[in-house]
C-alpha cells in the first residue's frame, strides 16, 4: 500500500513538473521572441492611447477649449513621450490660454528633441512675447527665420516687436519682408502704414492703408486708421468720410465713433460730437478717452459741472489718462477749485501731457 501511495505521489509530482515545464522549457530564442511580441503589443497599445488623447486634444482646441485640450495633450505625451506633435500643439494651446510660461517650457522640451524645428522656435517666440520678454522672443523669431526663411508669420511677429519698441524703421523692414512673401497680407500693409504714420510720413501711411483696403475693403480698423491719418493731415472731410465708412462696416466700432467725435468737436459741431462720444461709451462703457472727450466738449459748451463729472469718470476708468487729468484741471479751475486744478495739471504733466505742462507752468508753478 505504501509503495502504491509512493508511486501515485510520484506520478502526481511528475505530472505537475511536466505541466510547469511547458512554459519554462522555451529556448532562449523563443523566450526573446515571446518577450518582444509582448513589448510590441504594449507599445502599440500605448501609441493607440496616445493618438486617441491627441485627437481629443485637437478637437477641443478647434472648439477653443484650450485648458481641456492641454489636459488631453498631456495625456497623449504620458503614453508616448516622443510624440512631437503633441508637444507642439500643447505649447500652442498654452499660448492661446495665455499660459505663456507653460508654453515656453513645453516648446523648450520640443526644441531639445528637435533642434531644427522652425515652427517650434516661432511659437516659443510668441510665448516669450506674451511674457513681454522681447529679447528672447526676438532670438526665437530670428532662429525660426534662419531655419525657414520662407515663413511670413515669423517676419510679421518680429516686425510687431520692433513696432512695440518704437523701432519703426526696423518694423518697416520686417513688415516689408512679410508683404514680399505674402502679398495679400492686409494686416502687414496696415501695420506698415501705422509705422509710417508714427514717423509722420502720412502719404506713405495712406498708400499702405489703401493697399490694405484693396485686399479687403471691409476692414473697419484700416478705415479708422485712414481717418486718423487724414485728421493729422488736416483733411477733415476725408477723415469724416473714412470714419463714416468704418462705422458702416462695423456699427459697433467704438474707436471710429470716438475719433469722428473729435473731428466734429474740432470743427465746432459740438452736439454731433456729444452724440458720437456718447455712442462710443454706450458700446464700450469703460472707454476712458470717450469720457475725457465728453469732458472737453462740455467745457467748450461752458457746462463746467458736466465737464467735471465726465473728467472724474475718465480718471476712474484709467488712472493714466493724461488728457483726463488736463480736462479735469480745466473744469476745476472754472468751478473755483484752483488747488485741485493744479494737482490735476501736475499729474497730467507727469503723464506726458503738453497741455497739462503748459497750464501748470502758467498757473501753478512758483
Amino acid at each position: 500500500m505504501n509503495q502504491l501511495k509512493t508511486k501515485l505521489l510520484s506520478i502526481v509530482l511528475l505530472s505537475c513538473i511536466g505541466a510547469y515545464a511547458q512554459v519554462e522549457d522555451l529556448t532562449p530564442e523563443e523566450q526573446a521572441y515571446r518577450d518582444s511580441i509582448t513589448a510590441l503589443n504594449l507599445e502599440n497599445q500605448a501609441i493607440a492611447n496616445s493618438q486617441e488623447a491627441y485627437n481629443k486634444g485637437i478637437a477641443l482646441f478647434s472648439q477653443k477649449k484650450y485648458t481641456d485640450a492641454i489636459k488631453e495633450f498631456d495625456k497623449s505625451i504620458s503614453f508616448d513621450q516622443n510624440f512631437t506633435a503633441a508637444y507642439y500643439n500643447k505649447g500652442i494651446a498654452e499660448i492661446e490660454a495665455e499660459k505663456f510660461s507653460d508654453g515656453v517650457k513645453t516648446l523648450s522640451k520640443l526644441i531639445n528633441m528637435k533642434a531644427d524645428y522652425a515652427k517650434a522656435y516661432f511659437q516659443r517666440g510668441r510665448a516669450y512675447q506674451g511674457l513681454n520678454d522681447y529679447v528672447n522672443s526676438e532670438k526665437d523669431y530670428e532662429k525660426s527665420i534662419q531655419i525657414d526663411p520662407s515663413n511670413p508669420k515669423a517676419y510679421y511677429n518680429f516686425a510687431t516687436l520692433r513696432f512695440l519698441q518704437r523701432d519703426y524703421d526696423g518694423a518697416i523692414k520686417f513688415f516689408s519682408k512679410t508683404i514680399e512673401l505674402d502679398p495679400n497680407n492686409a494686416n502687414a500693409l496696415n501695420d506698415r502704414g501705422s509705422c509710417y504714420r508714427m514717423k509722420e510720413e502720412y502719404p506713405k501711411a495712406i498708400a499702405d492703408y489703401e493697399a490694405a483696403l484693396k485686399k479687403n475693403p471691409n476692414l473697419a480698423f484700416v478705415l479708422n486708421n485712414v481717418g486718423t491719418t487724414k485728421s493729422k493731415m488736416k483733411d477733415f472731410t476725408g477723415a469724416l468720410a473714412a470714419f463714416n465708412r468704418a462705422i458702416s462696416v462695423d456699427a459697433n466700432f467704438h474707436l471710429a465713433y470716438n475719433n469722428r467725435g473729435v473731428v466734429q468737436m474740432n470743427q465746432g459741431r459740438l452736439d454731433d460730437a456729444i452724440k458720437d462720444f456718447t455712442k462710443a461709451l454706450s458700446i464700450e462703457p469703460n472707454y476712458s478717452p470717450a469720457a475725457s472727450n465728453l469732458s472737453g466738449v462740455y467745457f467748450k459748451k461752458k457746462e463746467y459741472d458736466k465737464a467735471l463729472d465726465y473728467a472724474n469718470k475718465a480718471v476712474s476708468m484709467d488712472k493714466n489718462n493724461a488728457d483726463a487729468y488736463a480736462n479735469r484741471g480745466m473744469a476745476r479751475e472754472m468751478t473755483r477749485d484752483m488747488e485741485g486744478a493744479c494737482e490735476d495739471w501736475h499729474k497730467a504733466q507727469e503723464l506726458g501731457s503738453e497741455l497739462g505742462k503748459n497750464y501748470y507752468s502758467g498757473n501753478c508753478a512758483n
